[in-house]
Parts: structure tokens; sequence; C-alpha cells
């Protein structure tokens, strides 16, 4: 990096944090702080909800995920419209006309305070570990690429978050977060189109595309109904719907941006916004990850993209071994872009047996090169069982820390960090809200003033930024980030959608019956994923990790609904006929 990476990259973070002291400072009332006084437009809310997902995990992991797997993640996106729909039509109206603060709070009027306890819990539990991973993601892989220190870069992500976090609540975290995005967005469309100048003079993008499709990478849509599979079109309309229905309807992180809105239409609108524009989003990032594989047919590209697992593996007996594997790979890369000519040149003259000649050989080359990949990560094993094998992550700062230009280095790191300071800074703030008003307020007894509880707040949301940065610098990768983020929001969520959706839609089920009926299911679902899911952690597991959210939701409701049904034929005064 030189010295306009460093300036690029240090003058945009420091105007986040600056901009976001600034421009809400003084907030004095719960309302404010909280709910950002109910000012937030639509597009606002669109951007925030959207900044709040988009973690650095997705920047980083997203591309990696197409690089190696293609473009059929994107289908675990296909039940969030549907998902927006719903929650426009019941939970936006419900929150407003009760004036909630936190979502949680809605559950202690329709049962009661334990259940609203547990369900606040549960969410303190999985977005307390999902915030150490937001600030993790970046830091692991930026120390493993720059040489940085990583618990140096979690303090200093974490603390960046945490000063405009704790001083301005709701509405600092909305208003950074518009130009979160829009520096995310430019930098992903710069990424782009400098990996499109960098192919051969002859390679259009239409050609690039029908590239990556002959190595199989824009299978978009598969129907397969085998439930062992992460990916397709089933699980994503299905445990998607209920993973995105949890996640936006519940998640306290994603409640409070649209609950800032001006009214009900603008926060619906906010939604309605995400709906529109979060697969398109998504696709794209996806596609950057495409074209960097397409790139990296022409281009030589490093056995592992992990230069740690490269370091331990060349400083280890098994280093010879890894140099047989490595020029075995630049012989692999000389056929396969002698491959890749042969198939461009046949779909120049249009000539279909030669094109399907063509494509077969690159499939067979692909074959060999993963064959490869897979020996290179079990020397790395042998040498060095500490060190992570699984390279996704590392595929899209490879790239760009090896091809890209001074200055747009900076900016893509700015990217980067600014993603992880979005997303975290949603989350912290949710934390300390929820710590401060489903727990701290509701069971401390006694009248404090408005200003008590935003110093409460405010407290709890420090609280929760350092223990964030404790989780990040103890957390381990684990097969993908993107990937592990989901799968803990699944092992949660349907659990809550489920204690949601009884209150909304089975009035005649009591707060005894869900609170059991929560506690056991949290239980099955831990232990189905235990032994479904947590020991195959290479994607061939028993039960796609989606499945847990349409599984949890069904189950408490089913539980629930059987626990009342016993209590009511339990209490049911004798006849006397």
């Amino acid at each position: 990096m030189g010295t306009l990476d460093w300036t690029i990259l240090c003058g945009t973070l420091l105007f986040i944090v600056s901009y976001g002291v600034w421009k809400t400072k003084g907030s004095t009332n719960v309302n404010d702080y909280v709910r950002g006084g109910n000012e937030a437009k639509w597009w606002t809310i669109g951007l925030s909800v959207m900044a709040t997902q988009a973690s650095a995990i997705t920047f980083l992991s997203t591309p990696g995920q197409a690089f190696h797997d293609g473009i059929g993640f994107v289908q675990f996106y296909f039940g969030l419209p549907l998902a927006m729909i719903i929650i426009c039509l019941v939970f936006v109206p419900m929150y407003h006309r009760m004036k909630v603060y936190t979502a949680y709070e809605f559950l202690e009027s329709r049962f009661d305070l334990k259940t609203r306890s547990l369900a606040a819990i549960l969410f303190l539990m999985q977005r307390g570990l999902a915030a150490g991973i937001t600030i993790f993601a970046p830091s692991i892989i930026l120390s493993a690429v720059l040489g940085w220190d990583l618990g140096t870069l979690n303090i200093i992500i974490g603390t960046l978050v945490i000063i405009y976090t704790v001083s301005g609540g709701t509405k600092a975290v909305s208003v950074t977060q518009k130009q979160q995005m829009f520096i995310i967005m430019t930098g992903m469309f710069v990424a782009f189109f400098f990996i499109l100048g960098y192919l051969p003079s002859d390679i259009t993008f239409s050609k690039a595309l029908k590239i990556a499709g002959a190595s199989n990478k824009l299978n978009i849509l598969d129907f397969d109904l085998n439930t062992k599979s992460r990916y397709t079109f089933w699980s994503g309309i299905t445990g998607g719907l209920f993973l995105a229905l949890a996640y936006f309807g519940t998640d306290q992180s994603q409640v409070q941006r649209y609950l800032s809105g001006k009214s009900i239409r603008e926060s619906q609108l906010g939604l309605v916004f995400n709906a529109i524009f979060k697969i398109p989003m998504q696709f794209f990032i996806l596609l950057v990850g495409v074209m960097v594989f397409v790139f990296y047919q022409y281009n030589p590209s490093p056995l592992n993209f992990n230069p740690a697992a490269t370091q331990a593996i060349m400083d280890s007996p098994y280093a010879d071994d890894y140099k047989l594997l490595q020029e075995g790979q630049v012989a692999l890369e000389a056929e396969k872009r002698i491959a890749q000519n042969q198939f461009s040149a046949a779909l120049d003259i249009k000539e279909y047996t030669a094109v399907q000649e063509a494509k077969q050989q690159i499939i067979r080359i692909n074959q060999k090169d993963s064959t490869n990949r897979i020996a290179a990560k079990s020397l790395i094993s042998q040498a060095d069982s500490s060190v992570e094998t699984n390279d996704k992550d590392y595929v899209f700062i490879h790239f760009i820390l090896n091809n890209l230009p001074k200055g747009l280095i900076g900016l893509l790191l700015a990217v980067i960090l600014s993603a992880a300071m979005s997303s975290t800074a949603s989350e912290l703030n949710a934390l300390g809200t929820i710590t401060a008003l489903d727990l701290y307020k509701r069971n401390k007894k006694g009248v404090f003033t408005e200003k008590h509880y935003v110093k409460a707040s405010k407290f709890f949301t420090f609280i929760w930024g350092i223990i964030a940065i404790l989780i990040a610098c103890i957390a381990n990768l684990f097969d993908n980030l993107i990937q592990l983020v989901n799968i803990i929001g699944s092992i949660f969520y349907g659990n809550v959608l489920g204690i949601f959706l009884l209150a909304f839609f089975f009035k005649f089920v009591k707060g005894n019956a869900v609170f059991f009926a929560a506690v056991i299911t949290q239980i099955i679902i831990c232990i189905i994923y235990y032994n479904l899911i947590h020991i195959y952690p290479s994607g061939e597991e028993k039960l796609g990790y989606l499945w847990l959210n349409f599984i949890g939701a069904a189950l408490v409701i089913c539980t629930a609904i059987i626990f009342e049904a016993f209590d009511r034929m339990l209490n049911k005064p004798l006849s006397t006929n």
C-alpha cells in the first residue's frame, strides 16, 4: 500500500466517524436515541436496512463463494421479497400502532414478561456472537494479507464503531450508513470494471459470461429436492423466507432501522426498496466473484489464496511436496489458457461441436485444478492443523492487493472496513437498546428520568462493543464467513420467529405455553444442528442449515399449541349435568 492508499483509507474512515458524531450530538431522550426522533425518510431506511445486512463479510466472502461454487448462492435471498411484503403488511403496522421501542416489548403485552425476556436473551446471544464476527471477518483477512496485527485491527474497527454509535444512537447509525453504502457500491463497481479491463482484448463481457458458464459458475437455479444441498430454489423460498422474516421482522438491529421512520408508509417504502434492490445487489457482488474467476483463467493464481497457509507449508517439511503441486499447477494453468482460447475461437465461428469439445476440455481441467487444490489443503493441514485451509474469504482481497492500481486499493479496503462498521454499528445499537429497555428498565424497580435511560443505553452499547471486540479476538474461521453468520442466525431465528407468529396469528395461545415451547425448541434445534450439520462443515451435511429456520418456527408453533391444548384440558371445569 502506498501513501495515496493510506490517505484514502484513513480519510474515509475518519470522515464517517466524525460525520456520525457531528450530525447526532445531543440526544437527551429515549425516542431520539433509540428511534432517531422518528425523522428517517424511506430512502434512509432502505439504505440503512441494506447496509446493516451488508457487512464486510458480504464483500469479502461472497465473491470468493462465487469463485469456488458459482452464482447459485443468490438463491439464499429468494424468500426475501415475499418476507418484505409480509413484514410491511403485518409487522410494521403492529409495531407503529403500539409505539414500541423494541420488537420484544410487543411480546410482553401479548404474552408475559418471561417470554419477552427469553426472546430478548436469544437475540442477545446470537447477535452478540454475530457482532464479534463482523469485526473479526475483515480483521483476520486483512491481517493475513497485509501483515497487520490481528488484535490491533479488532480494537481499531471496534473502537471506531463504538465512538459514533454510543454518541448518536440510531440516528448516528442511519446517517452514516448512507455514506457507507455509497462508498461500498462505488468501490464494487470500480473493481468490476477493472476486472473486465484486465481480461484479454478479445474477451468481451458477453464472452466472459460464456466462459464462466462453461465452468458451471452461472447455474443460478437448482430445483433439486435434496435437503442436503445448502442452496436450492426450495431452501431459498422456504428456509430463506423464514430466515428473512425472522431477521427483518424480529431482529432489533433491523427493526430499529424502520422504527425510526417518520410514518408507517415511510417504513414500508424503505422495506420495499430493500425488497427490490437486495437480490440485484447480491447478484452483482456474486458476478464480481465470477469475473474474478474468469480473470484467473488467463492469469496465474496461488494454490491457496490464504497467504498464512502458504507460509505455513513453505516453512514445514512438506515444502518440497507443495512445490511439486505448484509446478503441476503452473502446467495446468498453461493448459487452461489454451483451452479457454480454443473455446473463445469456437464461439467466434459459432461451431457447436467445437464449442462442446472445448467446454468438455475446460471441465476436465477444472477437475484437475480442484484435485490439486484439495491436495494442497491436505498438505497444509498436515504441516499446521491450526492454519485455515479454506481460502474462499481470501480470493477477492488477493485480487485487490495484487492487481488494482494504487489509490483503488485504499478505496476497496475502505469498502471492506466501511461495511464492517455499518453492520457492527447496527448490531451494537440494537444490543445496547435491548439490554437497556427489555432487561434493565423492565426489571429494575424505581422511577428514573429519560436521561437516565439514555445514559443506560449508551453504557450498554459501550459494554457490548467491548464484548464484540473480545469475541473477535478469540474467533476462528469456519468454512466461509458469510455462511457462518447465517448459520448462527438460523440456529436462533426460527424459534424467535415462531414466537412472533404465535403472537400475531394464534390468539388463543398464552404465555406459559409459548415460553416452555420456545425453551424446548431451542434445545432441539441445537441438537439437530450439532448432529446433522456441525459435524459436516464441508457443505455435504445431512441437512442444509437454512432448513433450521423453517423447522424452528414450525416446531415452536406446534409445541405451543399442544401445550396450550393440554393446559386447557387439564384446567377445564368439571361438568355439572
